[in-house]
């Protein structure tokens, strides 16, 4: 008991049981903050600098896939290639704001009707948050970080910038990042120099580049470049600036 106050003092056992679940919620909080200020920090970091590996790549080279590119600024990029990009992944690019929802209600259209894959609903945006800063994989967990981190980058990087990311870090074949070190390793040119249908080639393989090749295309990735290159004419004019009126 405490002197003259006539009550016990409470065990430091009855303290810590009693405090428990403020310090879980404590340490949630500082977890949270934590990520919350990383993930800001870095965003703001690749608004200028370019990422130096993404998880994607580690992945990679674990497998023995080795790790091949070469980051260009996005005006040494042929606008052949921004737009066939644009044509074949996100046709509404330039007037969304990171999420295309009328593809996703379209996608969702297609399991409900019996599909058994749900493609379609994922923008340039989205794969470059996911590309940058997450791993591959489809659970809801994941999903949900790559719709925080597409909003960041919608937010603090703009389309531009947006854009020089993704084509400097997606993956056109198996261990090769990136419009330079594709235009380089496929068809012996640098990437401001690709042609109409050498970048629809690329931007066709960008699904599966693991199984379809833009050097040795076959029926299916010839069928699909040809269709690519007449969609890319109603693309936004990518010669001076990505989506210049957004």
């Amino acid at each position: 008991m405490t002197p003259g106050s006539g009550l016990a003092t409470p065990s430091p056992a009855g303290r810590q049981r009693r405090s428990l679940p403020g310090r879980i919620w404590l340490w949630l909080l500082r977890l949270g903050a934590g990520f919350f200020g990383l993930s800001v920090i870095l965003t703001v970091v690749y608004a200028t600098l370019p990422p130096p590996i993404t998880i994607l790549m580690i992945g990679g080279l674990l497998e023995g896939r080795g790790i091949h590119k070469d980051w260009v600024p996005i005006d040494r990029i042929s606008p052949h290639l921004i737009r066939s990009v644009i044509a074949a992944e996100d046709a509404h690019f330039c007037e969304h704001h990171g999420f295309d929802w009328a593809s996703i209600q379209a996608a969702w259209d297609k399991i409900e009707a019996g599909s058994s894959r749900l493609r379609g609903g994922s923008t340039i945006s989205n794969q470059t948050a996911k590309n940058v800063f997450l791993w591959p994989g489809r659970h809801w967990v994941r999903k949900g970080l790559e719709a925080y981190f597409t909003l960041l980058i919608e937010l603090v990087w703009g389309k531009q910038r947006i854009m020089e990311v993704y084509l400097n870090v997606i993956e056109f074949g198996p261990g090769t990042y990136g419009a330079e070190a594709a235009s380089q390793r496929f068809f012996k040119k640098s990437a401001g120099e690709l042609t109409r249908y050498q970048a629809a080639l690329l931007a066709s393989v960008l699904p599966n580049p693991d199984e379809w090749s833009a050097v040795n295309p076959g029926p299916y990735v010839k069928k699909r470049a040809n269709t690519i290159m007449t969609r890319a004419l109603d693309a936004p004019d990518a010669g001076a600036a990505v989506c210049p009126h957004s």
